[in-house]
């Protein structure tokens, strides 16, 4: 394997010179940088990447870590961030945390070690407490949870805002028993609750949640159990794309009809949710933009370490259909 010497010795130049040369410095005439790039060429020649990052405080590297990749969300947000990335020749370290702290931590030492130029993180309510207490050599920018208190740049929806008037929308068409069914482990969703209980005090409901590990599997199951117990809901409500699929497993292996028999809403305009007749009522997120603006908000951040703390909070859309309808006298 050819090594930088080698480079130097094919193109007649100094090791120093090929170093700028790849390092994209200015400082070099065009005939003496393009001699080099010719001799890389020449010898297949790959730069030690892992030694740059050692003798530097600063690479082309970031970090994504997300809280489950499995949920669409976090599939479009890593796509936005990848494109942005992409554009700006920067590479992007993607790690699935399965909304486990520990994994968080790990990873989170990872980026450490590989000295990246900075972190963008979907963390967990325990890692989120933590972050205070934590001194991270690199930028951290959170994305889809946060709480108002912390002190770090960060994109958002307006969970409570979008929770309140989606519940306000159910209310208006005339439900009344309304369960919530949330993350237990988010940040975004325990936001969400506090719209929906908002909600349903301001009209003089009694609010029923329960939280979940954010999983179609444990949504479905904790919705065939709700429904094994007096008096049944009128409407169910999930805080995320994951969870509003396993109530709508649930609600479909007991054959019940949108919304004659239970009314049904959620976050997260997934393509299913307009599939299932007669269309699953959801708050739209603008997914990709939350993942550009995080990026960018990173790339800001590295380009100047001191400017203040940034918060990016988006708002979310209200589809309101067919299964969230007034049920016909």
């Amino acid at each position: 394997m050819a090594q930088i010497k080698d480079v130097a010795l094919h193109a007649g130049v100094s090791v120093a010179t090929v170093s700028r040369v790849l390092a994209g410095q200015t400082a070099v005439t065009d005939a003496t940088r393009q001699r080099v790039l010719d001799a890389v060429k020449a010898l297949d020649y790959r730069p030690d990447l892992a030694a740059r990052r050692l003798r530097s405080r600063r690479n082309d590297t970031i970090g994504l870590i997300v809280a489950d990749i499995r949920n669409p969300f976090f599939t479009e947000v890593s796509r936005a961030v990848e494109d942005i990335a992409y554009q700006n020749r920067m590479r992007v370290i993607l790690c699935n945390a399965d909304e486990n702290p520990d994994k968080e931590a790990l990873y989170l030492d990872l980026m450490r070690d590989e000295n990246v130029s900075g972190v963008i993180l979907s963390p967990t309510l325990r890692t989120l407490a933590r972050l205070p207490l934590r001194d991270y050599p690199f930028p951290l920018v959170l994305v889809d949870r946060c709480n108002p208190d912390t002190v770090a740049d960060a994109v958002v929806l307006d969970n409570s805002d979008a929770a309140y008037r989606l519940t306000t929308h159910l209310i208006e068409q005339g439900h009344r028993r309304i369960v919530f069914i949330y993350g237990a482990t988010s940040a975004t969703g325990h936001q969400r609750l506090d719209g929906y209980r908002n909600a349903m005090a301001r009209h003089g409901l009694d609010s029923e949640a329960h939280a979940v590990p954010a999983t179609a599997d444990d949504a479905c199951q904790a919705t065939r159990q709700r429904l094994t117990v007096q008096p049944a809901p009128d409407t169910f409500i999930g805080s995320n794309g994951l969870i509003l699929l396993g109530i709508t497993e649930a609600l479909r292996e007991v054959q019940l009809r949108f919304p004659e028999q239970v009314a049904l809403a959620g976050f997260d305009n997934l393509p299913w949710t307009r599939l299932v007749e007669p269309g699953i009522t959801v708050i739209a997120q603008p997914v990709y933009d939350i993942g550009q603006a995080a990026i960018e908000l990173l790339m800001q951040r590295i380009a100047n370490p001191g400017q203040s703390i940034r918060r990016v909070v988006l708002r979310g859309e209200l589809l309101a259909r067919g299964s969230s309808m007034r049920r016909a006298a």
